[in-house]
């Protein structure tokens, strides 16, 4: 497994698992077409950007490239890498039949090609075990601290911060640890708690 600085973006769930399986990183996935009309996931993917740089990995269809350009227009070109796969004819095996176009998306192709579009695109990667940032994590004992988990009323207090944030509604919790690890340092995030009467 290597870790990779940037967030990658994907279109969906069974892109994010698959690439959950192969990288140490912050996979943020745009819902397929869903991303033209969310604000909030377009300025956290904004926010991704200035912060750590992203880099778009969508399926090599003409649907894949619709996105991609939506997502180039959205964030300076210094922002973003471009990681493409190439096209490959087949079905994934979860569905029935193959996709309109007949290629196979980010979900159906090997580990192997992943990894090279990664790297031919430029993303920063390492082993998992080294750091890219020498700085003090933001962990899940932080959320028990602050009443984001484990608390009666964590659930809105989750809802407060993410609204603060501007943060996609429908985040996990732990989708919210990995976007505050890349948006903030730790005591960054202390200090929010704080401002935000969470402690």
């Amino acid at each position: 497994m290597i870790k990779v600085k940037e967030a990658i973006i994907v279109e969906g769930k069974y892109d994010k698992i698959k690439l959950s399986s192969i990288i140490d990183g912050l996979i943020i996935t745009t819902n397929g077409f869903g991303i033209f009309n969310d604000k909030e996931r377009q300025y956290l993917i904004r926010e991704l950007a200035k912060k750590r740089g992203i880099i778009v990995l969508t399926d090599s269809d003409s649907a894949g490239f619709v996105i991609r350009n939506f997502l180039k227009g959205s964030v300076p070109k210094e922002q973003i890498k471009h990681a493409y796969i190439p096209d490959i004819f087949g079905k994934e095996k979860r569905k029935d039949k193959r996709s309109k176009e007949g290629k196979l998306g980010v979900e159906g192709v090997s580990k192997e090609l992943i990894l090279e579009a990664l790297r031919k695109c430029g993303a920063s990667c390492e082993d998992s075990g080294s750091e890219f940032i020498e700085r003090e994590e933001i962990t899940k004992a932080d959320f028990f601290v602050y009443g984001l988990t484990g608390g009666s009323n964590s659930s809105e207090r989750r809802e407060l911060l993410k609204k603060r944030l501007n943060l996609p509604e429908n985040m996990t919790t732990n989708s919210i640890l990995g976007v505050l690890n890349c948006l903030m340092t730790r005591d960054e995030f202390i200090d929010l708690m704080e401002e935000l009467y969470l402690d």
